[in-house]
């Protein structure tokens, strides 16, 4: 007798989907995952990434027991030992240097492997035990933070409008997003509003997929999103179309704000951008006469010099046109705030011993190499693949190779990280535990039943955690909850978005609607600024020594003459289609769609270097370089080169785009500027200038 089962999951990736799943499951193996039909967000549908799950769990090369190097540091050999082996040296490790260097020089580095509020990073997985020990904290700068810190400033948050809403919506500007290759359930809303009779524009340096779906494509110079916002603006202020009422009720700074939008002529910001002059008019004009338009913006856009001011200046074009009191109306860069739970049952930073201090995720070589007060001593990994994913590559590897830093690497597979831990702990993955998700494109929450027990000996994230505090003699009892009684605590909170939602619930059914209405305006009647409306002046910007106005911060390295001279290409690293930063990075089905690494030249680029399709070439810059095969086409505008992220520089050669990226830190927030970055690209048989 076959005995089946359905058990709700959700997708635990960096993505704004948040999807639901469906397990089934027969005599205790899954045999098959489908999107969650019921789900009103992810309607049936998974992703080409997603839709091979299963299988990836299932892979051979998976990790499934404790490992211990025995080979040089980054050479990636090690031997299998037992979990109390690996335990109890993690723990002797960790108590000594804590006694020797305290608990600042333990750094736990932590990504986006998994966003789950019990597992992974939304709810900083492990940060009670850390907390104990009083380790560094851990900033995650690489993300989103920028354009996060700079809603901030003009909103007084970082929600924006239910991306559901764009189905309400006249005019779509989808602005730095591949929707259709990175959160493509979006496209169902857009998809309505356009059958209503909505345009949709895609303003991208790239013709991405999304763009060429798209009813108008405007491609701007890389990191020049704010003069094109505060152009548009222009036009519709010289329209006489901006919504006065809405200005005079719900914001402060708009004269000023309005002095220098006027500085942004679209001849000027012709100049800035790249683009027609008349380009810029037309839009602006659409802009200034049609209601509700929405702005979806993306992480891309706010990784450079001046991201969180672009970020920040983007959605001040709502509160000019009055769209923030219009359903389908505004701007949408997360939902992640509309969830009210109990983060702070979950973190308890209340364990501290003192104030401790920060490091930042996309500052690891500097972290590892720069002398510090106490020195990082240990490294703790767990979601991350910094080797790959991280800015300055090279100098990651030779921070990583120290012999006197004790590094762990909690993961699924064996990545270009791993290969330099002293030990390898085999994490779990998603249908072997519990987890609590709410996706940052949507207002859901997500629950991921525990449906097959786990292969060899994975153990989950918090059991690791719970397993290491016993180790170390920890006596603090809150280190020992289970994964029910942490997500019972994070639901435990009076904020009216759990209104009605139970775990009991969450379990049975699979997920859960937060409690706001199928359609409204999120800033109807106020905003929750210090002054209670949208600031396009801020005093809170100001006193942390930015320009108290919105507008536009050029990219350093974009905007540099000088620099362009050496290196006149500028890099993106958008992306793939087939990868979720570097997870399924060695999936062979994946890497085979992918095709092997190419960088994207445009014709007359290609041209002037001698390069044709096909042809192996040399990406550098002073920091470092990397070998693809070129690609020739006009999906980039000239002077730009794309080179999607997500590759396994194991895999391919030591292939890696962030071997050229700078540890350098945006406007705002300590964001990352992966795509502020200028290089030179030739052919590969051509004698090689020297880096300098």
């Amino acid at each position: 007798m076959t005995e089946s089962k359905t058990v709700p999951g959700a997708c635990p990736l960096d993505c704004p989907d948040g999807c639901s799943w469906l397990l089934t499951i027969e005599n205790g193996a899954a045999v098959d995952m489908r999107g969650n039909p019921d789900h009103p967000y992810t309607q049936g549908a998974l992703c080409v990434k997603v839709n091979q799950f299963l299988e990836h769990t299932r892979a051979p090369d998976r990790l499934l027991y404790p490992l211990r190097r025995v080979g040089a540091k980054g050479e990636g050999k090690f031997e299998r030992i037992t979990w109390d082996e690996a335990l109890t040296e993690m723990a002797q490790r960790l108590t000594g240097i804590v006694d020797r260097y305290g608990g600042e020089a333990i750094w736990p580095y932590q990504g986006t492997g998994t966003l789950g509020f019990l597992q992974g990073l939304q709810g900083r997985a492990g940060s009670r035990l850390w907390n104990v020990l009083g380790a560094s904290e851990h900033d995650m700068t690489i993300c989103s933070i920028a354009g996060l810190a700079g809603l901030e400033y003009t909103l007084g948050t970082s929600r924006g409008l239910d991306p559901e809403g764009l189905r309400d919506s006249r005019l779509i500007l989808l602005w730095g997003t591949n929707t259709l290759s990175s959160g493509h359930h979006l496209w169902k809303p857009i998809q309505q509003a356009r059958r209503a009779g909505a345009q949709v524009v895609a303003i991208d340096p790239v013709r991405t997929r999304t763009a060429q779906q798209a009813d108008e494509h405007v491609a701007p110079l890389p990191g020049t999103d704010a003069a094109l916002a505060l152009g548009l603006l222009h036009v519709v202020v010289t329209m006489g179309a901006e919504d006065r009422a809405y200005l005079e009720r719900h914001t402060v700074g708009w004269e000023q704000f309005r002095e220098r939008v006027m500085e942004f002529t679209p001849a000027r910001v012709a100049r800035l951008t790249g683009l027609d002059e008349a380009v810029i008019v037309s839009l602006g004009e659409r802009l200034a006469t049609t209601r509700p338009t929405a702005i979806r913006v993306a992480q891309g856009i706010q990784r450079h010099a001046g991201g969180g001011t672009a970020v920040r200046t983007l959605a001040c074009i709502p509160g000019v046109t009055g769209d923030w009191a219009l359903p389908g109306g505004g701007l949408h860069y997360t939902t992640d705030g509309y969830f009210g739970g109990n983060r702070e049952a979950l973190y308890r930073d209340d364990l501290r011993p003192g104030p401790v201090r920060s490091l930042s995720m996309t500052r690891l070589a500097e972290g590892l190499l720069e002398a510090a007060d106490p020195p990082v001593k240990a490294l703790v990994v767990y979601g991350a693949n910094p080797v790959a994913s991280s800015p300055d590559q090279n100098r990651i590897r030779r921070g990583l190779e120290r012999e006197d830093l004790f590094t762990v690497v909690m993961d699924h597979f064996q990545t270009d990280t791993a290969d330099y831990a002293d030990l390898v702990l085999p994490a779990t993955m998603q249908p072997e535990h519990m987890d609590l998700h709410d996706g940052y494109g949507h207002l859901y929450l997500t629950w991921n039943e525990p449906a097959v027990p786990p292969p060899g000996e994975c153990l989950s994230t918090t059991e690791t955690f719970r397993r290491l505090a016993r180790h170390m003699g920890l006596t603090e009892p809150s280190l020992y909850d289970s994964d029910e009684e942490l997500a019972r605590q994070l639901l435990d909170s009076e904020h009216p978005s759990l209104e009605g939602i139970t775990l009991e619930h969450l379990r049975k059914n699979g997920w859960a609607r937060l409690a706001y209405p199928a359609s409204f305006a999120p800033y109807k009647d106020g905003f929750p600024t210090p002054s209670g409306k949208l600031e396009f002046l801020s005093e809170r910007a100001a006193a942390e020594g930015l320009d108290p106005l919105a507008g536009f911060t050029p990219a350093r390295e974009v905007s540099d003459p000088e620099l362009a001279g050496r290196y006149p290409l500028v890099l993106l690293s958008g992306a793939s289609h087939f990868f979720l930063n570097t997870v399924f990075g060695n999936k062979p089905k994946l890497r085979r769609r992918a095709g092997d690494p190419y960088v994207v030249l445009h014709p007359l680029d290609a041209a002037a270097r001698g390069i044709t399709a096909g042809d192996p070439v040399r990406v550098f810059n002073a920091r470092g370089s990397f070998t693809a095969a070129a690609r020739v086409d006009d999906t980039v505008r000239p002077g730009v080169a794309s080179s999607p992220k997500g590759h396994w520089p194991k895999l391919h050669d030591g292939f890696g785009v962030n071997a050229t990226t700078e540890e350098r830190d945006a406007d705002m927030g300590g964001g990352a500027v992966f795509h502020d970055n200028r290089v030179e690209v030739e052919p590969i048989d051509r004698p090689s200038r020297d880096e300098d």
